[in-house]
């Protein structure tokens, strides 16, 4: 595997391409190469977009107008990132170095490298002081998000590591990859917590969905959401028809990208698929929601990003 793998009863199935209110997608196709993943800003006003042409874009999230190109990277751009403050973005790349720019002015702010080998995980403490990675080296560690200095280590995967969320009280670390196995763990000393298994294929990305409700997507071609303190599998969200690479949460709702080209969006109490976007001509790497859940966005392999300014049908809190 290469890292670009990051990567019913009342059914509303979207026709394809459109937005909440009935619209086409706003098509954005300046990426030269796959765009691996997305972030909207806290404010839901700027989109983030991540690509093997090593770049990190930022888009007016209304409009998809281009607001101005990150530059930096020496490798892919892997997964991008929005502080909780929305005044830094960050990017994971391939040659094992995390870059932090200023969202206003496109200034790098910080460089530092953080693995030995490509990092495909990577997201912000709810507080805005750490970030944590995950990477190919089999270990996820954790650094102080102002000066890049190390943290913390986790090394008790056995095989490459492609996803990393902390809890919503910033009090662990969840992170998974290849072996398959979910491991929380203490984000001040990397000991173990807690360890969630039953996925088939490798976890390639964690979300949480509130205090103690996790979700993760994965090669096996599901969605899972898990009861956390009970270390427990709580429902599974099928219908995908190849591996899922990446999952979003907002509210009620869990987004997935996959694969099998689509983009689609599950009830999370239920686990019902709600609406269907099949818009990609090949795989489906990134899906990403705002917090006010106003504005979608999905990138693939095909280098497109379709942004739903109104939304997706299904998709509202």
């Amino acid at each position: 595997m290469t890292y670009a793998l990051l990567l019913a009863p009342y059914l509303l199935v979207a026709p394809p391409g459109s937005g909440g209110d009935g619209s086409p997608p706003v098509e954005i196709s300046d990426h030269t190469a796959d765009v691996f993943s997305l972030a909207f800003s806290p404010d839901g006003k700027v989109l983030a977009s991540a690509s093997k042409d090593k770049t990190v874009r930022l888009w007016d999230a209304a409009t998809g107008d281009s607001i101005r190109v990150l530059k930096g990277n020496t490798a892919d751009a892997l997964r991008v990132a929005f502080s909780p403050d929305g005044k830094r973005v960050a990017c994971s790349g391939g040659d094992g170095t995390v870059r932090v720019w200023d969202a206003a002015t496109g200034e790098l702010a910080l460089s530092f490298k953080a693995h030995g080998n490509w990092v495909a995980g990577l997201a912000y403490s709810p507080d805005g002081k750490l970030l944590a990675t995950a990477s190919a080296d089999k270990t996820a560690a954790v650094w102080d998000a102002a000066t890049g200095e190390k943290k913390a280590t986790h090394a008790r995967h056995t095989a490459e590591v492609w996803a990393v969320a902390f809890t919503p009280d910033g009090k662990a670390v969840a992170s998974a990859g290849k072996d398959k196995v979910i491991r929380l763990w203490d984000p001040a000393t990397g000991a173990d917590v807690k360890q969630l298994a039953g996925h088939e294929g490798e976890v390639f990305t964690l979300a949480f969905a509130g205090p103690g409700t996790l979700v993760s997507c994965s090669g096996d071609k599901t969605a899972r959401v898990w009861d956390v303190a009970k270390g427990e599998e709580l429902r599974r969200l099928n219908g995908h028809t190849a591996g899922v690479y990446t999952v979003a949460v907002n509210g009620k709702k869990v987004y997935t990208a996959s694969d099998d080209r689509t983009a689609r969006v599950w009830d999370l109490a239920t686990g019902k698929e709600v609406a269907a976007l099949p818009n990609h001509k090949t795989g489906a790497y990134g899906v990403a929601v705002s917090n006010d859940g106003k504005h979608v966005a999905t990138s693939s392999k095909d280098r497109m990003i379709r942004l739903f300014p109104e939304g997706v049908p299904g998709g509202q809190k």
